[in-house]
């Protein structure tokens, strides 16, 4: 297998050429690989990529913020800790900051509403949270809904494919 960069998980190839991140992992990567992400429910999916490089990360965000939860095992679950590490890691060699980020997920999964939004809208606000305070461009996203999702980042396009059982195959 190649060098492809950072991942802060296990490796797991679902095709040729592509790099499987689970939840609460991210990978960072070039192209001619390219990155997928599975059950994003109300969990939040986050690509960034560098045109220059074609170059780009992907993380499958949990949480929005550790709280009072113990940090044992995967930090990168939680968006105010993943977001800042991945951006940092795909910018890492780069001159000057070409990046862009598009997010999917954040679904309501669960009918669940604690007063201050489910789990999924949380997650979503506190990724553009961080993205806005790391002047990160979101040029595009797929978010809410009921739904899960799955998401690709095609790292020679900067092309986010989206796909649902119920909605079929989006391109961001």
């Amino acid at each position: 297998m190649q060098d492809t960069g950072y991942t802060s998980g296990q490796w797991g190839l679902a095709e040729p050429n592509s790099v499987l991140v689970t939840t609460g992992e991210f990978a960072v990567t070039e192209h001619p690989l390219w990155l997928v992400t599975p059950a994003l429910g109300s969990c939040v999916g986050i690509a960034v990529w560098d045109a220059a490089h074609q170059r780009g990360g992907l993380a499958h965000i949990m949480l929005p913020a550790p709280g009072g939860a113990h940090l044992a095992g995967q930090a990168e679950r939680f968006a105010s800790i993943a977001v800042p590490h991945l951006v940092e890691a795909v910018a890492e060699g780069a001159r000057g900051r070409r990046l862009v980020a598009k997010i999917a997920g954040g679904s309501t999964m669960f009918g669940h509403d604690s007063g201050s939004g489910t789990i999924g809208q949380r997650n979503v606000l506190e990724v553009r949270r961080q993205l806005a305070l790391l002047r990160v461009p979101l040029v595009a996203e797929d978010t809410g809904g009921t739904h899960a999702r799955t998401m690709e980042l095609h790292l020679e396009s900067g092309v986010v494919v989206v796909r649902s059982y119920r909605f079929g195959v989006k391109e961001l």
